[in-house]
């Protein structure tokens, strides 16, 4: 799951700078719902293992809860605009499939769910390539966005780091299996 926002480069300074002052990034006014809803997300694909029905009914629960939440708040939150969206990872950087155009160059704030262990990381990254895809590729996908990660920070990319060998070893797994 990802959500992209153009941001300024002052932004992103000032949270690095309150960063090496010792504030997290992650205590950003709204982070706060994504780290719950995630963490939710992440105990009940844990529970669903054990006890699908239960876990159903706690995430009927959960939704009900986000919607008094946003009817409470008003507003849109960063939950809002999460999407699935094919994207390849690394520790430097993400590529990605966009319904739109982006600027090259541009500073974005990086809002990214990694799937089935709902890890959250958010980070800020600039636009180094953005191409139209060849017609007859894959339809849902109008533009392959490239960023490279120009704040991230270092668990996080360790997260990232192992979010992907374990991709790679489901995907090698598979094809041993799978010949």
């Amino acid at each position: 799951m990802l959500a992209i926002h153009p941001v300024s480069a002052e932004k992103m300074q000032a949270i690095a700078k309150d960063f090496q002052q010792g504030i997290s990034p992650y205590n950003q006014e709204g982070l706060a719902d994504i780290q719950m809803f995630i963490g939710a997300q992440s105990a009940l694909a844990s529970l669903r293992e054990r006890d699908a029905d239960l876990a159903d009914f706690l995430q009927h629960l959960d939704h009900k809860m986000n919607m008094m939440l946003k009817q409470v708040k008003g507003g849109e939150s960063p939950l809002d605009v999460l999407v699935m969206r094919k994207a390849n990872i690394s520790a430097n950087g993400i590529a990605f499939c966009g319904d739109a155009p982006a600027r090259l160059d541009e500073i974005v704030e990086i809002h990214l769910v990694l799937l089935p262990s709902y890890t959250y990381v958010y980070s800020f990254g600039k636009i180094i390539a953005c191409d139209p895809t060849q017609e007859g590729e894959d339809p849902d996908c109008k533009f392959r966005v490239a960023l490279e990660f120009t704040f991230l920070l270092d668990e996080d990319r360790e997260k990232i780091i192992q979010h992907t060998f374990k991709q790679q070893s489901l995907a090698l797994r598979n094809r041993r299996l799978n010949p």
